[in-house]
């Protein structure tokens, strides 16, 4: 098990075991002899007891809920991108942030990763809450735009996530 330490929204660790193993296998972002985790990824690994998290600040080891009431605090949908991120994680996929236009993740198929580009892109909606077609557009055409798949993540009202593929837009004249 490797130490992490959250400290002001970030979380980090500087074991090297713990920085090369974890990143071989997807994990965070290496800053330096640092490893950044994402606060889905590091919710996941806690919750794996894969990592322990300490406050720098106070020493306390935070418990899953503890961790996630302090990063929800600054990003409310972080639940709905857990459940998401973890779904994926135990399908055996390598999932990485996304890069805007609501895109959330960035998914490499099985054995691909640190090897190939990610394949697919993931967009997430929450049931019940609204969504505009124009980001919808926006999303499907970024995918296309870089060679990529769209894959809608919706997370239903009991916390299960369900995938769809959006290949085209047809536009009536």
């Amino acid at each position: 098990m490797f130490m992490a330490t959250y400290e002001r929204g970030k979380l980090t660790t500087k074991e090297p075991e713990a920085v090369n193993s974890l990143a071989r296998r997807g994990f965070g972002h290496k800053e330096d002899d640092t490893l950044v985790l994402e606060p889905w990824e590091a919710l996941y690994l806690l919750e794996k007891g894969r990592i322990k998290v300490v406050d720098a600040e106070t020493g306390e080891e935070l418990s899953f809920q503890a961790l996630l009431d302090r990063l929800r605090a600054l990003d409310e949908q972080l639940w709905v991108k857990y459940l998401i991120y973890r779904d994926l994680r135990e399908r055996g996929y390598v999932v990485k942030k996304g890069f805007g236009h609501g895109i959330l993740f960035r998914l490499y198929e099985r054995g691909t990763y640190g090897k190939k580009a990610s394949r697919y892109l993931i967009y997430c909606i929450l049931e019940g809450s609204p969504i505009t077609l124009r980001s919808l557009e926006e999303a499907l055409k970024v995918a296309q735009g870089t060679g990529k798949e769209l894959i809608i993540a919706v997370v239903d009202r009991r916390g299960e996530v369900i995938y769809y593929s959006l290949a085209e837009w047809v536009r009536a004249e």
